[in-house]
């Protein structure tokens, strides 16, 4: 078998205008929304440094330097906790990007579509495959002791097999029509384990769908991924597609579709939002006792 060469790379894209969040996003990005004490966007950075990216690609546009600034030193919050003797608080903010990790900016100057977005990052990535994570979808880490969270599993399938990877959980058959959903040929995928994937329907009737496997907003591929977006014409709405380029990498390279043992939460939605606040704060050390209790009386209230 050929070299594998390791995903070190992660590409980001936080360039939306978080409509579904308004008026919440008005002036502030729709990643920086805090889910208990973090931002959404932190939780995805801290996923991928898990799975042992080092280089974090944030593509994004005018208005977002905020994102930009979550990531960066800010000195002088950071000498008056020191001063105040607020060390816990200060190693929070300190630590939020260990030294070995590079955040890099590039500008998407405007939205054509996803596979544009990462088209965007081509030099960047040049000839070395790299992750795809979608700041709005928030992936419950794992629990119980000893196991790897879900995208830590996927970047160690890469690694054994060369095989681009793609995330996906089942959905109920109601809400098949909204995602893209992965044709697996019939097999059956078992949590936790990765298939060929034989191709992807864009947002298929029930009745029609090949599977209710959904496309989750993590992906692992290889470098020849850029050159087959970069020939990708537009599709609908003048949008350059992934998954038109996926479908085009298919005929030519193996594509391998993981089933995700953890649960997710939608965050570019408002109900989403409030379900990821309430289940990770039902694992934070701090808040779990309290929430639980709260939530507990309002299960009394008739």
């Amino acid at each position: 078998m050929p070299h594998i060469q390791p995903v070190k790379k992660a590409i980001i894209p936080v360039a939306g205008l978080g409509t579904r969040m308004l008026p919440a996003t008005k002036a502030i990005p729709k990643e920086l929304l805090p889910v208990t004490d973090k931002p959404v966007i932190q939780h995805v950075v801290e996923e991928a440094i898990a799975a042992g990216i080092n280089e974090i690609i944030l593509v994004t546009r005018s208005g977002k330097e905020a994102i930009e600034n979550h990531f960066d030193a800010h000195f002088e919050l950071e000498t008056q906790l020191e001063r105040k003797g607020k060390d816990i608080v200060l190693t929070s903010i300190k630590n939020i990007i260990p030294p070995h990790v590079q955040v890099v900016s590039i500008r998407q100057p405007e939205a054509l579509g996803l596979g544009h977005a990462i088209l965007c990052a081509r030099r960047v990535i040049g000839d070395d495959p790299f992750a795809v994570m979608l700041p709005d979808v928030l992936v419950m880490p794992a629990t119980n002791p000893g196991t790897q969270n879900d995208f830590t599993n996927m970047v160690n399938r890469w690694d054994e097999t060369g095989h681009g990877q793609i995330m996906v959980e089942a959905v109920p058959d109601k809400d098949i029509h909204q995602y893209g959903i992965a044709d697996m040929g019939g097999a059956a995928l078992n949590i936790g384990m990765t298939s060929p994937l034989s191709a992807m329907v864009e947002k298929p009737k029930t009745e029609e769908a090949p599977s209710n496997l959904a496309v989750v907003g993590r992906y692992v591929l290889p470098a020849k991924v850029m050159q087959i977006l970069k020939d990708t014409k537009p599709g609908s709405g003048g949008e350059i597609q992934l998954t038109d380029a996926l479908d085009e990498l298919l005929k030519s390279d193996a594509l391998d579709a993981y089933r995700m043992a953890s649960a997710t939460h939608d965050c570019g939605n408002k109900l989403g939002y409030l379900k990821a606040n309430i289940a990770m704060a039902l694992e934070h050390p701090e808040l779990k006792e309290g929430l639980q209790t709260f939530l507990n009386g309002l299960a009394k209230i008739d």
